[in-house]
């Protein structure tokens, strides 16, 4: 009985291996006829695979555009630093009617403010604060004038939180913080403008008619959205209380050692706050906590509804594609009946003959989803160079697996049609 159990069993693994091999060779066979007819009938082919095409083009240009954008947002404007989230007057990242209750609500932050939560909060890795000049004043060097520049004060610590890096020279250090030195930080697009042949390190420019003497330049950072994040000047916080507003409205950053720890720092904040602003258990915030992920989840929402619109174009033309490579399928088995009649004849079954017409639909509806990646690859690139874009890897990835599914589900009615062809019919049907 063991042996006879046995040898049932090796006839068994020999039938699956035998069954196996017959499959692949007729999905191998399926395959060369598949680009035989595409190649053949260049035309038609190109036809066929026109509505699949153009739909796996728009698919990966309409998700490389999104991708481009995302990661334009997350270096350019939610780059708040490592681990980083500001505590402003008002959240970043709301609604008009949110933001209108909030202008009427929220209290600005203050330099009380940042002192009292350096002194109080635990298990920060760094904070800092940064208030701006309004409106911007002019700065000038000898007799040269820019209009507009950004200018910022800024707490010492604030250079290992934001974007703005030392090239050369330095930042402002804790002493001149403390004793409110009339020095400055100074961006690239300044020193093109006053100092394009000489080292600008203590050389002293003038903002809003105050002297100050540049200890240091930022390197280059480019531009956002067009607005040049270069043209700027960064002096003590002190002294531009000094100077230019004894009570500025500012903003405070707050590092947490790591990005696990961000969330209970972030309640801590607020619980001081809501605490020194003595809001009631059931009142909103009246500030804003800031992090680069809000600002980056509601950049996404915005750019999904962006990406469900260009579903529904890409939907539109995988249909329109299914359904012509089904009628040129239907075609494929009227001119091939009497080969379907020689085949079922010699033995093939009913199941070859569906795997083999669905494989070639699934090869055809593939061919042209390759093209439309290639396509759009191309397309990508020629975006990248005048806004953003890039291809990125699960888009190449869903534009094939789609194309093949497409082909795959409209190639079933023409094989089922296809297998069910009577042998000694389709023989009788001329070759």
């Amino acid at each position: 009985m063991a042996t006879l159990a046995r040898a049932r069993s090796l006839i068994h693994e020999r039938a699956r291996r035998l069954e196996a091999a017959s499959f692949w060779v007729m999905a191998r066979e399926a395959f060369w006829i598949a680009l035989e007819g595409l190649r053949t009938h260049k035309l038609r082919s190109f036809l066929t695979l026109l509505g699949v095409v153009i739909a796996t083009t728009t698919l990966i240009v309409v998700m490389s555009i999104i991708n481009g954008m995302n990661l334009y947002i997350a270096d350019h404007i939610a780059n708040l630093g490592a681990n980083v989230f500001v505590l402003s007057q008002y959240n970043w990242a709301t609604s008009d009617e949110e933001w209108i209750r909030e202008r009427h609500r929220n209290k600005p932050i203050l330099m009380d403010d940042y002192t009292y939560l350096r002194d109080v909060l635990s298990g920060y890795k760094n904070i800092g604060a940064s208030a701006w000049v309004q409106p911007s004043p002019q700065v000038k060097y000898k007799n040269q004038i820019i209009y507009e520049v950004n200018v910022t004060g800024e707490t010492p610590s604030i250079i290992e939180m934001e974007q703005e890096q030392v090239d050369y020279g330095r930042f402002f250090s804790e002493s001149e913080y403390e004793h409110s030195a009339s020095v400055c930080f100074i961006g690239t697009d300044l020193v093109e403008k006053f100092f394009p042949n000489v080292d600008p390190i203590d050389k002293v420019i003038f903002v809003g008619g105050q002297p100050f003497r540049v200890v240091g330049v930022a390197k280059h950072i480019g531009s956002t959205l067009g607005q040049s994040q270069d043209n700027f000047v960064q002096i003590p916080l002190t002294t531009l209380q000094k100077l230019f507003s004894a009570r500025p409205r500012m903003n405070i950053h707050i590092q947490a050692q790591d990005v696990r720890q961000m969330a209970a720092l972030e309640d801590q904040v607020r619980a001081v706050m809501r605490s020194r602003h003595h809001l009631p258990y059931k009142e909103p915030d009246d500030f804003g906590l800031n992090a680069s992920a809000t600002i980056l989840g509601v950049w996404e929402q915005l750019t999904g509804s962006i990406f469900a619109g260009g579903i529904g174009i890409v939907a539109v033309f995988m249909v329109v594609g299914g359904i012509v490579i089904m009628n040129i399928m239907l075609a494929s088995v009227t001119e091939r009946t009497h080969e379907i009649g020689i085949r079922k004849s010699l033995g093939a079954r009913r199941r070859d003959i569906l795997m083999q017409f669905v494989i070639e639909s699934a090869v055809m509806a593939a061919t042209g989803g390759l093209i439309g990646i290639l396509l759009a690859i191309g397309v990508a690139k020629l975006v990248d160079v005048f806004f953003t874009a890039s291809v990125p890897v699960k888009a190449i990835l869903i534009g094939i697996a789609l194309s093949t599914s497409v082909g795959l589900f409209f190639g079933i009615y023409p094989a089922r049609q296809a297998a069910k062809l009577n042998p000694i019919e389709a023989l009788r049907t001329d070759g």
